[in-house]
């Protein structure tokens, strides 16, 4: 027969995306651009998902979800939309008071955000939960500085330790807390909440795109719009502008990016099919930018650790810190 130019498999076999030719049972899967034999299981969030066929078949476990507010005013809600927002004001982070007359609600909990050096860019400066009582997680300077805690105890409704640098607060309704003690808070729930709950950390109803429900409950495309209406305050400014840093301060950029490259680079390779590392690197460059008033290495190390974190939980464990970056004394923490 007559021959016919380009790359064919023989009937019956299938194209392997390696320039080999398989049989259906042993078609790879792609997951974040990266090829996975047939066979081979991965970890999404706490489902574990085999390929079959070149199909992936997953567990259908309901995950807890989680927030994360760290550095200048960086939030990654509990459906992964990332975005910004330098609020300076008290603003609901996440609560599950969201107007349903059939529900009273059992926590609320508050992000006080202050601005942090002279840029204009803000932090976190205390959280507060409310159970029917109030823990306040307090970092007086608000800068990325040893703080305190303030603890209002009563042991019913909650339960805290510590592990490593963190210190966890476990409510007894499924509401926990992960806090580094500097500028960086977890908040994670439990899967009862789905669809259930308000706030700067969106509806955690798997959906990132309507993640931006402001309090009256219509959906904005506008980050500033959307945490002006989650203040406490009616008399705190609104937000009108996003606040660039780097073109503030630009003869710190150049630092800053150099600094911030190790998100880019080989140290964290193994992670960057899992985690999309683009927005975290901005977030470091923007944070390393706006920390002008001491702690500057403190700012940059959060923001690194806050892509770290998120490469464990796509199961890519990654040993970034050195002697000379971010390095931790483990004797101090014994």
């Amino acid at each position: 027969t007559e021959c016919v130019s380009g790359c064919v498999c023989p009937v019956g076999l299938y194209d392997d995306g390696r320039g080999g030719c398989v049989e259906q049972e042993d078609c790879p899967c792609i997951h974040n651009n990266e090829l996975y034999s047939s066979g081979k299981k991965i970890k999404v969030d706490c489902n574990t998902c085999t390929c079959q066929k070149g199909l992936w078949e997953c567990t259908d476990n309901v995950c807890y979800g989680t927030c994360t507010i760290y550095g200048s005013g960086h939030y990654n809600t509990f459906d992964g939309k990332f975005y910004d927002f330098d609020g300076s004001c008290e603003y609901v982070a996440t609560q599950d008071f969201c107007g349903d007359k059939n529900s009273s609600g059992s926590f609320s909990i508050i992000t006080e955000n202050v601005p942090c050096g002279t840029t204009g860019v803000t932090c976190s400066k205390a959280i507060k939960m409310f159970l029917g009582v109030m823990k306040t997680l307090s970092n007086r300077s608000a800068a990325p500085f040893p703080a305190i805690l303030e603890v209002i105890p009563d042991t019913k409704k909650f339960s805290e330790m510590t592990v490593g640098l963190y210190l966890v607060i476990e409510a007894s309704n499924g509401v926990m807390l992960i806090w580094d003690k500097k500028t960086t808070v977890f908040i994670k729930l439990s899967p009862d909440y789905k669809g259930k709950v308000c706030g700067l950390c969106g509806n955690f109803d798997d959906k990132a795109n309507n993640d931006f429900t402001t309090r009256s409950g219509l959906q904005d495309s506008n980050a500033l719009n959307f945490g002006n209406s989650w203040k406490q305050s009616p008399m705190c400014p609104d937000v009108t502008e996003e606040i660039k840093p780097c073109d503030l301060k630009p003869h710190r950029k150049s630092w800053a990016e150099k600094e911030c490259s190790i998100i880019r680079s080989e140290v964290f390779k193994i992670c960057h099919s899992k985690v999309d590392p683009s927005p975290f690197y901005d977030a470091c460059v923007h944070d390393a930018c706006s920390c002008d008033s001491g702690g500057d290495c403190e700012c940059f190390c959060s923001a690194v650790a806050a892509y770290a974190q998120e490469c464990i939980k796509a199961e890519a464990c990654v040993f970034w810190r050195t002697p000379e970056i971010c390095p931790i004394f483990c004797d101090y923490y014994n």
